[in-house]
């Protein structure tokens, strides 16, 4: 018997129908949803910035790591690199999957090493969190503000940092100060600039108001002894980031991963960046971070520079 062709047409409607519901069975999960073939040499890596010593940082990322790597079901090891150079290249030579950068360590992982931001750590109300970069001297010094630092000696972080380099001497250059006016030399880190201050083999040095928060609660820094002098605009904290080149299904599950996380997984990391409480991670875009590509340029700065 001829089928009419429209019934044909329902009948092979209703087939596919069928198909969809089984492959969507509790039995059976959709290819799709197969997290853990996001990692088939069997872990993914997780590049951070060395914005604190490593020995602190490991242990707390080592929680984050583990919670993303539950929910990506593949586990994600951690490693804290040399400087910020290294992880530019190593996301550029695809060496990591996922990377943590400082604002301005991003504005050169953006342009080289094609990194794309997927989230950022967020306070406690859900907002995105920020942070402030300083110069500090001793209450008694003679340096009341920025302008008295000609012939001093200022302890800077680490080169290329956001707030341990760049905007301090942005600051300087905003104070119509040179560069050769005064001698900076650079600490090594922030934990090792705020070190040379409270041992007083500098006259100044950079204190983020991270490293202050970290200090401050560790008893490393008594405030009291000391004084701000130049403080910057709140900058947008460090971006996750992936290669914008990875496959857009990897990309989604990362991003919706990280959004997923608990904040007690992100709690141990909130606290050296100065979040306390720690929020859910926040979803960010390149164009969050437009006023550090904004000084990049007017600072003149190049991949060298980091």
């Amino acid at each position: 018997m001829k089928i009419p062709r429209t019934l044909a047409m329902s009948l092979a409607a209703a087939a596919a129908l069928a198909l969809a519901l089984a492959g969507c069975s509790s039995t059976e999960a959709p290819a799709s949803a197969d997290t853990g073939s996001f990692c088939p040499t069997g872990e993914l890596k997780f590049g951070i910035e060395p914005f604190e010593d490593p020995a602190k940082l490991e242990p707390a990322y080592k929680v984050l790591a583990a919670a993303l790597g539950k929910e990506l079901d593949c586990k994600v090891e951690v490693q804290v690199v040399e400087d910020y150079a290294a992880e530019v290249l190593s996301m550029r030579n695809g060496k990591l999957d996922i990377g943590q950068f400082g604002p301005m360590g991003f504005v050169f992982a953006s342009t080289k090493a094609n990194a794309e931001p997927l989230v950022s750590f967020g306070t406690a109300d859900g907002k995105l969190s920020s942070y402030t970069a300083g110069i500090w001297v001793p209450k008694d010094s003679a340096i009341k503000a920025i302008d008295d630092l000609r012939g001093k000696d200022l302890a800077l972080g680490s080169v290329g940092s956001t707030s341990g380099d760049v905007l301090p001497r942005f600051g300087l250059k905003n104070a119509g100060i040179a560069e050769d006016e005064l001698n900076m030399n650079y600490a090594g880190g922030h934990p090792e600039a705020l070190l040379a201050l409270t041992k007083g083999t500098v006259d100044a040095a950079q204190i983020n108001s991270q490293t202050l928060a970290s200090a401050i609660d560790s008893g490393n820094f008594d405030p009291a002894g000391f004084r701000q002098v130049w403080k910057s605009e709140a900058i947008p904290n460090d971006p996750i980031t992936v290669s914008a080149d990875a496959d857009p299904a990897f990309k989604a599950a990362v991003k919706d991963a990280l959004l997923n996380l608990a904040p007690a997984d992100i709690e141990a990391v909130g606290k050296f960046l100065d979040v306390t409480p720690a929020g859910p991670l926040i979803e960010v875009t390149k164009e969050t971070y437009n006023p550090l590509f904004d000084l990049a340029e007017t600072m003149g700065l190049t991949e060298k520079d980091i």
